[in-house]
Parts: C-alpha cells; structure tokens; sequence
C-alpha cells in the first residue's frame, strides 16, 4: 500500500502566510517515512486547493491518503468543512482517506510556544533591561471562533504557559468572533500592576490577523508609554510544531488511533450552544476557493474602513447588511479579509449522527453566535472607525 500525507490549511488572501505554509509542508517529509509522499492543499481563498493535493497524491499512485488539518485547533474548518471535502473526494475516486487530529493541546507545542516568548523576553531584556518575570503580564492571543471548544483550548494553553515560565499575571484574547478582543484585552491589562505585557499570537503563521494583533499592541502602547509592550512571534515552522505535525499523521496508522473532537458542540451538549448538536453536515467554502491572495481587498489599503490594519470593523459592516451566509461580498473591499472570523460553519465530519439535505445549498441558514453583541467582542471594533 502506497501511503499519501495531506496537509489541509485554511488558505489566506496573504501572500506571506500562504509561503509560509508552503515551507512547513516541504520541511515535513523529513519528519515521516521515507517512503511516504507529501502534499498539501488550501481550503480557501489560496491554490492549490485540497482537490488538486489529493488529485496530485492519486495520480502518484497512493491507495491511502492520511490527511490532518493544518490548524491548531479544531473548530468550523477542521471540524466540518475540511472533512466534507475529504468525504466528497474519497466517494468520488473510491480511495481511502483517512482524517487525523488537529495540533491541539500538546507538549510540544506548548515547549514550541515557549521558545518564542522567552526568545522575545530575551530580546526586551537586552534592549531595555532586564524586567522580572512576576513583574510581567503575558497576553495569549488566540484566532477566535464561534466554537467554545477551540476557544477553551486557547485558554488551557495560556495556563499552561503561565504556569510554566512564572509570569506574573497571564490575560487571553482572540483576533476575531469571541470576546475579549485583542484591544479591549490589552486595555484591560493595561490597567493592572505590571511593568512589561508581553503579547504572544498563538498562530501557526503571519497574516492580516497577526497584523491586526501588532497593530492595537502598538495602538494601545502609544496610550500607556509608561509600560512596555512586547511582541513575542508566532508559532511558523518551528521544529517542534512539525515534531506535532508528523505524529498527528503516524499516529493514524497506529492500532487504536486517537478520536478526533472530543468536546464538540455538534456531538454533545456545550453550555450555551446546546441547539447545534446534530447540525447538518455541510460546507460552503466553494465560493472562495482557490480565489489567490492578490484578490481585490486583500490588503488594507483597498479598505475604506480602517487606516494601517484591519481591525475587524468590516465585518460588523457586513452583519448588518444580513446576507444569508455571513459574507459581505457587497460590502466594500475592507470586508474580505477578515472572511471566517466568525462565520458559522455546518458540521461535516463522521460524529455518528447523518442528515439529508432537501434543500438548495444557497438557502441553508447558519445557527447565531450567541455572543455576537458581547461589548468586548466584535463590537469593540467601532470605536476604530474612521471619523
């Protein structure tokens, strides 16, 4: 048996991200069998599509294709909308494809996670002096999504980084859906008792949100000059994020490989999005896929909305518009590039529970985020508009 490996990432309309992920997935085969053949492939917005890696690994000749989700944790895209096309295609070609755990909540990513902020403490110490540790706030800033299950796991990692290098206080935030936002966050810590806050982006690579995390650090920074911000890196090809990367692909050959998505809201009951569990299986990422990063309104200047980065005001815009599906294709270019921050996804990989669909796929509706009003949530976002 001929063994393929797909790497499936979300995509993005930056270039710098979509290069980035494309040097991850050249440097994995180094990590797995020799034999073994890698590809990988873009959900959304970027090429190549998933499609066109697991057409590539077909035509090789592989009979097993072991697939993981580019993603650190699992919500809507990992959860629903990379399993469809993985289900879609291996019913379409009669191949085995076979669907792993995203990177989650592990030791090595937590030490992958540590390497970057005491690399960014050292950095500060050098530059300004030395600031001890309990006199230091971290700032985790996690992607945010609609999904409290990804959210958590964001706050578990934060522990866990608190609690493992001794800082003295730890606040977490999210680039886009949930609540805190990442300048409501800063504003709060600003407020407490410590010298230092370092901000640390719990990301695999750069992006309009990495973008949007720097800039309100530096917004809120020019406010408080008497702290010092620091901005620690993001996760990008470091060794241990591979290390993590191979094992979630092993470990599916292994005897009894790990479940995926254990605290799912589509599964079971979560406290406050009770009504989702058994939500139909469905995805509607074919209207952006493969769209490519240079597409109109991938970058901030075409924004009639925000100055030096995105702050996330396009998508109240497009809310209130009230299209079907969230998206705001309407809405001036601004609203593109924050597409996903909280859109809400049908659930699309195998939980026990099937449904039929006897309707248009252009007519499905999405359950609510029941925290879409939250004040620190997307809503913070207004106070950066342009007068």
């Amino acid at each position: 048996m001929k063994t393929g490996v797909m790497i499936c990432g979300h995509g993005s309309r930056s270039q710098s991200a979509v290069d980035e992920f494309k040097v991850l997935a050249e440097k994995l085969p180094a990590y797995l069998p020799s034999d073994w053949m890698v590809d990988y492939g873009y959900l959304e917005f970027a090429n190549p599509v998933i499609r066109v890696g697991l057409d590539a690994l077909r035509d090789a000749g592989c009979d097993r294709i072991l697939a993981v989700p580019g993603m650190l944790f699992a919500a809507m895209h990992a959860k629903n909308d990379i399993p469809t096309v993985l289900n879609t295609y291996a019913a379409e070609h009669g191949i085995d494809v076979r669907y792993g755990r995203e990177l989650g909540v592990d030791p090595k990513m937590i030490a992958a996670s540590a390497d970057r902020i005491t690399q960014a403490v050292a950095q500060a110490n050098a530059d300004h002096g030395e600031v001890p540790l309990h006199e230091t706030c971290l700032v985790v800033i996690g992607r945010g999504a609609s999904d409290p299950d990804a959210n958590g796991n964001v706050s578990k990692v934060a522990r866990m980084l608190w609690e493992g290098l001794g800082f003295g206080w730890c606040e977490v935030g999210y680039s886009g859906v949930t609540f805190p936002l990442v300048e409501p966050c800063l504003q709060h810590v600003a407020r407490l008792p410590y010298k230092r806050v370092v901000v640390f982006p719990y990301f695999l690579f750069s992006g309009i949100l990495i973008d949007r995390i720097y800039g309100f650090t530096d917004q809120v920074a020019a406010e408080y000059p008497h702290l010092q911000f620091v901005k620690a890196g993001y996760l990008g090809d470091h060794p241990k994020v591979l290390e993590t990367f191979a094992e979630r692909i092993t470990e599916q050959v292994g005897e009894v490989p790990p479940p995926n998505c254990a605290t799912c809201k589509y599964r079971t009951q979560i406290l406050g999005f009770e009504a989702e569990v058994g939500a139909p299986q469905e995805s509607h990422h074919h209207h952006v896929e493969g769209q490519g990063a240079s597409a109109p309104g991938s970058n901030v200047a075409d924004c009639t909305l925000c100055d030096t980065f995105c702050t996330g005001l396009c998508r109240l815009t497009a809310q209130s518009h009230s299209q079907p599906h969230g998206h705001a294709s309407h809405v001036p270019s601004g609203d593109w590039h924050d597409h996903g921050d909280g859109n809400i996804h049908f659930h699309a990989h195998t939980h026990g529970h099937h449904h039929h669909h006897g309707h248009d796929h252009d007519h499905h509706h999405h359950a609510p985020y029941p925290h879409a009003d939250h004040p620190l949530g997307p809503k913070s976002a207004l106070k950066t508009k342009k007068p």
